[in-house]
């Protein structure tokens, strides 16, 4: 499956980020595993994480990005985003499906 048919996006700054994390690693098929899961404080939570190689039905967003097709359901029209600032850096999904969330944007609700 392609990003064309799940509207998810990755920002920039995101891609940037996900970039120089490949080239600091050394290793260039690295890839930001986004999830969604049951969790939380709020119902369900995102799980980043690394991994180099997608799996046969992952959705590959702009090539850096690999979502599972359950959690790609949830994510449609989201945006990956990754901030800096005075708290530190993260990335951040900015996700429309989202009608709640708790105080630490990790956890949410639909």
């Amino acid at each position: 499956m392609d990003q064309a048919e799940h509207q998810i996006s990755v920002s920039p700054t995101a891609y940037n980020r996900i970039e120089d994390v490949r080239a600091d690693k050394g290793v260039t098929s690295l890839y930001l595993r986004v999830a969604v899961s049951g969790g939380g404080c709020s119902g369900f939570r995102y799980d980043l994480s690394w991994e180099e190689s997608p799996a046969e039905d992952d959705v590959i967003l702009d090539d850096v990005v690999v979502v599972d097709s359950v959690s790609a359901s949830m994510l449609q029209g989201a945006t990956v985003d990754y901030l800096t600032g005075l708290m530190g850096e993260h990335f951040k999904i900015v996700n429309p499906n989202a009608t709640s969330g708790c105080g630490c944007g990790e956890s949410f609700s639909m």
